[in-house]
């Protein structure tokens, strides 16, 4: 079995928790090595927010049900990677 490094997620939250405490909250999940949240947009209700986190051995449902346990809901699953290194993405001639 290969093991999840990244995962990026478009996650819609409340405004309480802070982006802070929110994001150190899916910091603490065991697996999680690294996380940074950036806000995508703000409305008066909700937040809507980009999550990656990264680890060895990243624990998916850890990660999910400590959205959900914040208030949070995943919308998408924007990026993913497994394996023994995280492969950045390049641009190639078609990207032009």
């Amino acid at each position: 079995m290969v093991d999840l490094r990244r995962v990026a997620l478009d996650i819609l939250k409340p405004h309480d928790p802070s982006m802070l405490e929110f994001t150190e909250r899916i910091a603490a999940v065991e697996s999680v090595d690294g996380v940074s949240a950036s806000l995508i947009e703000l409305d008066q209700e909700v937040q809507n927010v980009k999550i990656t986190a990264e680890g060895t051995s990243l624990e998916y449902d850890a990660i999910e049900d400590a959205i959900e346990s914040l208030g949070g809901t995943v919308h998408s699953i924007d990026q993913a990677a497994y394996g023994e290194y995280v492969v950045e993405e390049r641009r190639t001639l078609q990207d032009d």
